[in-house]
């Protein structure tokens, strides 16, 4: 199965991902994790991607889209995957369609602004692997230390209070749009976020069997 979840920053959908590969053993393709993978393999993508990164600006597009088909071209990938970032905009998306990749189900998950922000200031994110973590909902078993690689956990920059509303104009702005672009298409499913992770991921999954 292939899916895409759709989310503003900090609704929650990295760890409705993780549920999901768990559960259907499909793996989960994290943008900014596969971009930091081909940084490491000194792939021609991974150099390209670099030299953007080194000089401060952001990964263009057409980069990013050279990733993600390097990436769902990899074995693993073969009985499915989960897009989580990506894609980000209708260019992204129409470049996806473009590839011949066909979309089983895209997820939304919806959760409001203001809850947004409460979540963002408590999350913790592994400065190696990557992994999530939220100083509430989602501890990792020692503290400030992430239990996959045992890499220290920080907050990062953009989860700080005072740049999640511009990221959320971002999101509105830009990602937003692609709900309609895939409710066009019959593949949009809304999933509301809840209170807790293990009321969310019932919601997703039946989202995923609808």
């Amino acid at each position: 199965m292939k899916i895409i979840l759709l989310g503003a920053p900090g609704a929650g959908k990295g760890t409705q991902a993780e549920k999901i590969s768990e559960a259907l053993h499909i793996p989960q393709i994290s943008t900014g994790n596969i971009i930091r993978e081909a940084l490491n393999s000194g792939s021609e993508v991974g150099l390209k991607a670099k030299s953007f990164i080194e000089s401060g600006k952001l990964v263009p597009d057409e980069v990013v889209i050279d990733i993600i088909k390097e990436r769902i071209a990899k074995d693993d990938c073969k009985d499915g995957f989960i897009l989580d970032g990506f894609p980000r905009t209708i260019a992204q998306a129409e470049a996806l369609d473009s590839m011949g990749v066909s979309i089983d189900r895209v997820l939304d998950i919806n959760v409001a602004d203001d809850v947004i922000a409460s979540r963002l200031s408590g999350r913790r994110v592994c400065e190696a692997c990557g992994s999530s973590y939220h100083l509430v909902s989602k501890k990792p078993a020692v503290e400030g230390v992430c239990d996959k690689c045992g890499g220290t956990l920080i907050q990062r920059k953009d989860d700080h209070p005072d740049t999640v509303a511009d990221r959320l104009k971002v999101y509105h702005e830009q990602t937003e749009p692609l709900k309609a672009y895939y409710e066009k298409k019959g593949l949009l499913r809304v999933v509301d976020g809840q209170d807790t992770v293990a009321d969310t991921t019932y919601r997703t999954f039946c989202a995923l069997e609808d």
